[in-house]
């Protein structure tokens, strides 16, 4: 088997090898969730040796990972806007690719106290970053599953952003606020037909989460004509979507009456969120 930190990597990236694209990466982090060290340490002391318990615990952590199980999931944390969020299987795993839309809320034009309010929040991750940035912010964040909810406040509590009001709410339900600068959302946006819903670690993610009707247009659609009513003047609708829905995305904001509509690229250059600002 394996008895140093050298040779625990070892095993487990040859074991992770045919499914992860990352298997040392993988490893790596299995590795220091166990033994709750930072990521130097395994190159600094790589011929410490594992007690009974951390061996253990790594071996079904790696045979988890083995069966698909997503890291984040094993760990039970995520690092998004260099933050870490406790994530389950209640809502999805928050991803690189959605930090473009954070950055792009947080270099809108907005008032120094601007209300905002972030649909489908899961895990916290949009408000709870924008929140870490702008503690002026007054910002509202709601989620129709209750683990969902129970989650994002655990977040809130664990960054430390009391100011974040977290609410369950099916999109607008519950919204008694008429006058935001500026809602966000990541929306489900896959159609339910893409093969792709079968390959890594959406196979362990709600479903409600991810898909939508019309080939995943349904619920972008629905938030870009229900904001209207939840805008303040000039204020900003961003969301994000699939690389390929943005030409129809921006032509039904357009038509619903937004103005300065665009779409920001992500870092891997592919078309990520929308933007659109109600008339003033």
């Amino acid at each position: 088997m394996f008895q140093t930190i050298s040779e625990a990597l070892e095993w487990a990236s040859s074991q992770l090898a045919e499914i992860s694209e990352s298997a040392k990466l993988d490893a790596e982090v299995i590795l220091l969730h166990v033994i709750h060290k930072q990521r130097s340490y395994l190159y600094t002391w790589p011929d410490d040796r594992l007690n009974g318990e951390q061996i253990d615990s790594f071996t079904q952590m790696v045979s988890r990972r083995a069966l698909g199980t997503p890291i984040a999931h094993i760990v039970g944390e995520r690092e998004f806007w260099s933050l870490p969020f406790m994530v389950n299987p209640s809502t999805l795993i928050p991803r690189p690719d959605t930090e473009i839309l954070v950055e792009t809320a947080l270099n809108l034009p907005l008032a120094h106290s601007a209300k905002v309010l972030d649909l489908g929040t899961g895990t916290g991750a949009i408000a709870l970053s924008l929140a870490y940035e702008r503690k002026e912010w007054q910002i509202t964040a709601v989620d129709k599953v209750i683990e969902a909810v129970a989650l994002a406040k655990a977040n809130r509590d664990h960054l430390q952003q009391p100011q974040v009001k977290i609410i369950q709410s099916d999109w607008f339900d519950a919204v008694d606020c008429y006058d935001f600068q500026l809602i966000v959302s990541n929306p489900p946006y896959i159609d339910a037909e893409d093969e792709h819903l079968n390959q890594g670690d959406v196979r362990f993610e709600p479903q409600s989460a991810l898909t939508a009707d019309e080939h995943g247009f349904a619920d972008l659609y629905y938030i870009a004509a229900a904001a209207k009513d939840y805008l303040a003047p000039g204020g900003y609708l961003l969301l994000e979507h699939g690389f390929g829905q943005a030409l129809q995305l921006r032509d039904k904001m357009i038509a619903l009456g937004y103005e300065s509509v665009a779409t920001v690229r992500d870092f891997g250059s592919n078309d990520r969120c929308t933007l659109g600002r109600l008339p003033r």
